[in-house]
């Protein structure tokens, strides 16, 4: 892999940084709230033990972010890029969360735009894991072009598995706008 999957990403109202650490209680305050894992797979996760698990999972991928809203400074969420593939030339892209003031917002739709201009850069596939029963995210992902592909098992770091669909938007064709 030549190329970071933790940039700093950002436009006129989100910014992306790697998440560090020091991080945990901002973010845990979004996360606190059951609401914003309420379609999720692992709905618990609002618990402090299991996000502390959800959270070292996230700096262990080398990939996390933790998404600012640049007006106010406010921590918006978190995402990933995660499972980058040398053979297929792809990478996932998940793990998101909002606080629920940016659900419906243009948040979502811009910080995807961020990280697939910048990754597809270097690779000609981009995969996202949504929840099978998580139909917010799959509406999300349709809005986005992303096609939906397969079901599997996906493997939770610390946490049961659960089945998750798979989506994917080739390279070839995303528009860049």
């Amino acid at each position: 892999m030549n190329f970071s999957i933790q940039p700093i990403l950002e436009n006129d109202d989100a910014k992306l940084v790697p998440l560090q650490e020091n991080d945990f209680e901002q973010l845990f305050s979004v996360a606190s709230d059951p609401l914003v894992w309420e379609q999720h797979p692992n709905k618990d996760r609002y618990k402090r033990d299991v996000f502390e698990r959800f959270f070292e999972g996230a700096l262990e991928s080398g990939g996390a972010f933790k998404i600012i809203e640049k007006n106010t400074g406010e921590i918006a969420g978190s995402t990933r890029f995660y499972n980058y593939n040398a053979a297929d030339n792809s990478i996932f892209i998940g793990y998101t969360f909002y606080a629920r003031k940016f659900w419906g917002s243009k948040m979502n739709p811009q910080v995807k735009k961020l990280m697939l201009d910048y990754i597809f850069q270097f690779v000609d596939k981009v995969n996202f894991h949504v929840g099978k029963d998580n139909l917010r995210s799959q509406k999300a992902m349709e809005k986005l072009g992303a096609k939906k592909v397969d079901e599997v098992t996906v493997v939770y770091y610390g946490e049961p598995d659960r089945l998750n669909v798979v989506f994917e938007i080739l390279k070839t064709d995303y528009n860049i706008n």
